[in-house]
């Protein structure tokens, strides 16, 4: 399962919140972190997070800059069918799911059901 680790989920955040493409330095500058990062960190991050198909990248001149190829809500619904799938028994994490689930979730995954998709 190739799921985000905590620092890139928090430069995820800033390309989900970003209304243009970004550079690294940009990502960098827009991150908060308990700890000061390299550049070089934040540059290998985004390169994982392309790789794992979660960040999209175009050169532009000498540098690249980078966008969330999905919505959060796409992201997690492809990270949730990976555990699904992952399982071998996608059937009855699901049904398990459904029978676990909160007041609000089941009232959630209702709505869904009725309007064919979520509201």
């Amino acid at each position: 399962m190739r799921g985000l680790g905590e620092l890139e989920a928090k430069v995820m955040d800033v390309l989900w919140s970003a209304d243009e493409p970004l550079r690294v330095r940009e990502v960098l500058e827009r991150l908060t972190t308990d700890r000061p990062l390299a550049y070089t960190t934040v540059m290998t991050v985004l390169d994982n997070l392309h790789g794992k198909g979660y960040a999209q990248r175009n050169k532009t001149g000498r540098a690249y800059e980078y966008t969330a190829a999905s919505s959060r809500e796409e992201a997690g619904a492809r990270l949730l069918r990976e555990v699904l799938y992952s399982s071998g028994e996608a059937k009855q994490v699901l049904l398990h799911f459904a029978e676990t689930a909160t007041p609000e979730e089941s009232a959630i995954l209702r709505r869904a059901l009725r309007k064919g998709k979520p509201s």
